[in-house]
């Protein structure tokens, strides 16, 4: 049987609370009525499980890791098997004693795991603390494509969507659509213009990813706001912006969350508008790969061509 035209993808958005259980079930409803509305593949957002602790520093919340497959994963690897859905359920993952990563779970409509993305690029910023708590993916890895029943996606997580090269190795790697499960705000000591500000730049940098690669990108991102919760200022906390979508490979909204802290999205995707795009704006193929060795480099410290 030749493979259809379309497949249907669907993101579930949500506002935290601390109760990891109320998160789960949030998620776990959201899933439901993105199957009910068509669905075959949907993506939760960043660490959905539990609140953003990445705000500050917190031995105590190690205690939210578990390994894959574990609990969360098993529970959702039932739901995709029940719901014949592909499913991408981001997990703060405990490998080791002392070896943890944020990653994500990619799940077939059959409930098989799949395969396990983990986060290459890890932030350390007010607020995100990251590098306190996640080791960096593993090199070798790279940025895989996973072959599910749908469609062949790769799955990059929140701070990975600001390299060009991890979403154009994804692209080269055969992926029809990027995933970037996200958990990214304004800041509370910031102001609302700032905010704006960049949760514009993080709207457009996805879109690009789209645009340079001729694929579609979904991006889902939790809302709502969430404070430290030890020896915090008022202003020690951040916005999350909500604001999912996924975007065609023109990059244009296929869908988009507007000001709603719970939200589903759920649009159709269609294989002929990759390649309908990429015959009008061939950049794969007018690459020239003899030529970017350099970007191999750190910095290039000694500019070879400035007059």
């Amino acid at each position: 049987m030749s493979e259809s035209d379309n497949f249907v993808v669907g993101l579930v958005q949500n506002p935290c609370a601390v109760d990891p259980c109320n998160n789960i079930s949030l998620a776990e409803k959201g899933v439901r009525e993105a199957a009910n509305r068509g669905a075959q593949i949907v993506c939760l957002q960043e660490l959905f499980a539990s609140r953003y602790f990445c705000i500050g520093h917190s031995s105590e919340a190690f205690a939210l890791a578990e390994e894959i497959p574990g609990p969360l994963t098993q529970r959702f690897q039932s739901l995709a098997a029940e719901l014949s859905l592909v499913l991408i359920v981001p997990v703060f993952e405990k490998a080791a004693p002392g070896v943890y990563f944020n990653s994500a779970a990619i799940i077939d409509a059959d409930g098989a795991l799949l395969g396990v993305y983990r986060k290459m690029h890890i932030p350390e910023d007010p607020c995100f603390h990251e590098k306190y708590y996640f080791t960096p993916g593993d090199p070798g890895q790279s940025f895989p494509v996973f072959k599910t029943a749908y469609a062949r996606l790769s799955v990059l997580i929140c701070w990975d969507q600001w390299y060009p090269e991890a979403a154009r190795i994804a692209a080269l790697g055969g992926a029809e659509i990027l995933f970037y499960p996200t958990a990214i705000g304004r800041l509370l000591s910031e102001s609302p213009e700032v905010g704006g500000e960049q949760r514009d730049a993080w709207t457009i940098m996805q879109r690009s990813h789209a645009i340079a690669n001729g694929v579609y990108v979904a991006s889902v991102n939790r809302s709502g706001v969430e404070l430290r919760e030890r020896d915090a200022k008022d202003d020690e906390g951040i916005e999350f912006f909500g604001a999912s979508f996924i975007a065609d490979p023109f990059g244009r909204f296929a869908a988009a969350a507007q000001g709603e802290e719970s939200k589903v999205l759920v649009t159709v995707c269609k294989r002929s508008e990759i390649e309908t795009t990429r015959q009008t704006w061939p950049f794969l193929r007018d690459r020239r790969i003899d030529a970017y060795k350099d970007v191999l480099s750190r910095f290039l410290a000694n500019v070879k061509n400035m007059r």
